[in-house]
């Protein structure tokens, strides 16, 4: 049987099919699929009247969000650092609103109103096509013996509650696949407080160069320096340290042997804030050293100003399994300036700075500074 004569008896049929009741319905498509050999779903769609192509249409409503917004989301998203959705979301309206006045954006009025409004389960949704796959993990520094009595053991929640000024601090090699000879290290800070987060990168992981990286970021805090939190690494458990700490009146403590969580915080940034963006190349050179420390010169505004975080506030627990309850995110800046143990005065100083700063100029001198350091690997 010929196309043309299948289609002039599926005509011929329609109209008693489609008055048809149920049991007749099934006779018709019966004899019909014996005369033709079509399949038993192909010969339905025929008589109700329907393509293939208009059988596989998508069904649902209509897309709400186009391909201009999420254009502009995914260039908002990575101007921020390609930050979580639920860290992205609630600071998207002062981040469009920064760019507008530095000049770096321009969206249409109907395009920066569906931006602003999207939840981050859409966020998570139009992005999942461009986040990047996360590097498998490379060597950590190994932990040494030092003053372990002088210096008392703390835990996560001990630091609940306290004012800016406490950091917890970590080094992140840059070894590559071997950890022989010398390298550079990232000495990674975060404030308990705030999350203000400070970075300094380091010719190799020796006491004094770990005292020099120290007194860099005391310098570059907006807040005094009140105390830290260590691993048990040699690096830091050391008399130079100690004694530094003595005479700045900064307390000293270190965490549990191999109880990580002991320093949950500096953990997730030794990801986010050095391993996300540097990498686990191998960097020992000069010019590395000079490099890495512009790229920070640049991450570390980016970071502070232009990347909320969220703190933990609680846990509860539903049907056994433990619900962890976050604050709404926040950038450090802003938690900063929310604090009232931190001087007006030194809040002025930061309003000052936000003023003057271009989150895309930022980025863009930082990736060029990035490509340069990818080049210069061993």
């Amino acid at each position: 049987m010929t196309r043309h004569s299948i289609k002039e008896l599926i005509q011929a049929w329609r109209p008693r099919y489609l008055t048809a009741q149920r049991k007749e319905k099934t006779q018709i498509l019966d004899e019909l699929v014996a005369l033709t050999g079509y399949h038993r779903k192909a010969i339905m769609r025929l008589l109700r009247g329907r393509s293939r192509k208009q059988a596989n249409a998508k069904r649902g409503r209509p897309r709400t969000y186009t391909n201009e917004v999420k254009a502009a989301l995914i260039g908002l998203w990575e101007i921020s650092g390609k930050i979580c959705s639920k860290r992205l979301a609630p600071f998207l309206p002062e981040l469009i609103e920064v760019l507008q006045r530095v000049g770096e954006l321009s969206l249409p009025v109907h395009v920066k109103e569906m931006v602003a409004q999207m939840s981050p389960a859409t966020m998570d949704r139009l992005l999942r096509t461009h986040r990047p796959k996360r590097k498998k993990r490379g060597p950590n520094s190994g932990s040494g013996r030092g003053l372990r009595r002088r210096i008392p053991v703390s835990t996560s929640w001990e630091w609940n509650g306290t004012k800016p000024g406490f950091l917890e601090l970590d080094l992140v090699v840059h070894c590559g696949e071997s950890a022989k000879g010398e390298y550079l290290h990232t000495l990674n800070t975060v404030d308990i407080a705030t999350s203000w987060c400070e970075l300094a990168a380091l010719p190799n992981r020796s006491r004094q160069a770990v005292k020099s990286g120290l007194e860099k970021i005391k310098k570059r805090l907006v807040f005094p320096l009140l105390g830290i939190d260590s691993d048990n690494d040699s690096a830091f458990l050391n008399g130079l340290l100690v004694g530094y700490c003595e005479e700045n009146d900064i307390s000293f403590t270190r965490c549990r042997p191999y109880k990580k969580n002991d320093q949950a915080h500096i953990e997730q940034k030794n990801w986010t804030a050095v391993r996300k963006l540097i990498g686990y190349d191998r960097y020992a050179s000069e010019e590395a050293l000079r490099l890495l420390e512009e790229v920070y010169k640049d991450w570390r505004l980016l970071v502070n100003y232009f990347q909320p975080v969220r703190k933990l506030t609680g846990k509860e627990r539903v049907e056994g399994k433990v619900r962890k309850l976050y604050d709404q995110a926040k950038t450090p800046y802003q938690r900063v300036l929310a604090s009232p143990a931190v001087e007006e005065e030194a809040k002025e100083r930061l309003r000052e700075i936000y003023l003057t700063l271009n989150p895309v100029k930022l980025r863009r001198q930082m990736e060029e500074n990035l490509h340069a350091l990818w080049k210069v690997h061993e």
